[in-house]
C-alpha cells in the first residue's frame, strides 16, 4: 500500500519501523529481504531489553504452567532460528553466538528435584525432548557443577545466541536505513496512520508504520495492555589465566528460585535474572546478591570470576505474557509485549509482522493468539490448566 505523494521535501519510505530492538531489527531485515524500502528510527538501537537479554533459545525450559497458547509459538520460533541465522550471516553462525548445544537444568536439593520432575512431565506431555540425568551424569557434562546437586534434566533442543552480536549483524546489514532519531508521534489522516513526526519536528510519511517500541507509548496510538517487568542481570568474566567454567547453558532451581548461567565464546558468563514490578530502573542489591548466591550454590567457581556488568532493563509484559502483534489501522501495525521471550520469538514475531505489512496470509490461530485487541473484550485467557 502506498499513500499519495507527500509535499515536496518530505521523503516517502514504503515502511517506517519505530524501534530498533531485536523485534524491530529482525522485522526491518525481513522487509528489506522482501524488497521493501525500509527506514528504522531509534535514538539508541539495541540498547533496551534486547541488550540485557541472555539469548536463551529455550522453548522447553521457558515453559511454565498455565500458558498453553504460548507453548506452540515458542517451539515454532525456535525451530526457525537456524534458517534466520544462515540467511543473515551465511556460514558464520558462530559470529552471532548461535550454539545448538543442549541446555542442562539442575536441581539444588531434593525439593527442587521434585519440582523439576513435575516440569519435566509437562514438557514431555507437550512432545518436547527432556531427558532426566543423575547428579553424577550432570557433573560429567559440566565438571564445574557443585557435587551436592540433586540431578537434573538435559534439554537437547534448547540452544542459545548472543543478542548483542545478533543485533550488531542486523545493524550492519541494515546500514544507513537505521536512523538515530526519536519518534515523538504518528501522523494520521482520516483515522489512518500516514507516517511519523520526529522529536525535532520533522515529518516523514510512509505507506506503512510498524511500532516495535516495547513499553514506549506514542501520542495518537491506542493504549495497549503493557506493563514494565524489571529484571537484574549480571555478566562475569573468568580470572586471568583460568579456563571457562561452562560449555553449555546451565539453568537451575535453588530452593524454588530459578537462575541461569549462559556461557559466551570469550569465557564470560551471563547470570540472570530477577523479575520484579517495583518500577525501579536501578539494579536491586537484593537481586544481585540473590543471583550471585544461587549461581554459586550450583557452580561454586563463580566466586573466582570478576563481576564486570550489572544491568537492569524493563521488559514489556502483557496480562497473559503473550505478545501483541496485529494491525491497528490500515497504515499501522504493532509488534510488542514480548516480555522475556523477545529473543526466542524474534523469528516468528518478525515474520508475522512482516506478513501483516505485506498483507500476506497469516495462520488465523496465531493471529488470534497475538491479537492486540484481545484485552478490549471478554475472551478466554491463557490461564488454566495446560
Amino acid at each position: 500500500m502506498r499513500i499519495m505523494p507527500p509535499e515536496e521535501g518530505t521523503p516517502l519510505a514504503d515502511v517506517i519501523v519505530v524501534g530498533a530492538g531485536i523485534i524491530g531489527l529482525t522485522t526491518a531485515w525481513r522487509l528489506v529481504e522482501r524488497g521493501w524500502d525500509v527506514t528504522v528510527y531509534d535514538p539508541a538501537p539495541a540498547s533496551g531489553a534486547t541488550r540485557a537479554a541472555a539469548g536463551m533459545l529455550a522453548p522447553a525450559s521457558e515453559i511454565v504452567w498455565g500458558q498453553p497458547s504460548l507453548y506452540p509459538l515458542m517451539v515454532e520460533s525456535a525451530r526457525r532460528y537456524a534458517d534466520l541465522v544462515e540467511r543473515l550471516v551465511p556460514g558464520r553462525a558462530a559470529d552471532v553466538g548461535y550454539l545448538p548445544t543442549e541446555t542442562l537444568v539442575v536441581a539444588f536439593d531434593h525439593a527442587d528435584r521434585a519440582a523439576l520432575d513435575e516440569l519435566t512431565a509437562l514438557q514431555a506431555s507437550l512432545g518436547l525432548r527432556a531427558v532426566r540425568v543423575s547428579s553424577l551424569a550432570a557433573r560429567r557434562l559440566e565438571s564445574a557443577l557443585a557435587p551436592g546437586i540433586a540431578g537434573g534434566v538435559s534439554l537437547p533442543d534448547d540452544h542459545q545466541i548472543d543478542p548483542r552480536a545478533l543485533c550488531a549483524a542486523l545493524l550492519e546489514v541494515l546500514g544507513d536505513r537505521v536512523i538515530r532519531s526519536e519518534v515523538a508521534g504518528i501522523l494520521r489522516e482520516e483515522d489512518i496512520t500516514t507516517g511519523v513526526r520526529l522529536a525535532d519536528g520533522a515529518e516523514h510519511r510512509s505507506g506503512q508504520v510498524v511500532l516495535c517500541t516495547g513499553l514506549t507509548s506514542l501520542p495518537g496510538v491506542p493504549s495497549l495492555a503493557l506493563r514494565p517487568v524489571y529484571g537484574d542481570i549480571l555478566r562475569l568474566e573468568p580470572s586471568r589465566g583460568t579456563r571457562p567454567l561452562l560449555t553449555r547453558t546451565v539453568r537451575g532451581l535453588v530452593r524454588g528460585r530459578p537462575v541461569y548461567l549462559v556461557p559466551r565464546r570469550d569465557g564470560s558468563l551471563v547470570v540472570g535474572a530477577t523479575t520484579r514490578e517495583d518500577d525501579d530502573p536501578r539494579p536491586s542489591t537484593e537481586g544481585v546478591h540473590r543471583l550471585l548466591d544461587d549461581a554459586w550454590r550450583l557452580v561454586p567457581g563463580v566466586l573466582d570470576t570478576r563481576l564486570v556488568e550489572t544491568m537492569t532493563r524493563a521488559r514489556p509484559g502483557t496480562p497473559d505474557d503473550i505478545p501483541l502483534v496485529g494491525r491497528l489501522d490500515p497504515g499501522l501495525v504493532v509488534s510488542t509485549g514480548y516480555f522475556r521471550h523477545g529473543i526466542l520469538l524474534a523469528p516468528l514475531g518478525s515474520k508475522v509482522t512482516a506478513d501483516l505489512v505485506d498483507r500476506a496470509p497469516v495462520d488465523p490461530v496465531t493471529l488470534a493468539t497475538l491479537d492486540p485487541h484481545r484485552f478490549d473484550r471478554p475472551h478466554p485467557t491463557a490461564g488454566g490448566a495446560p
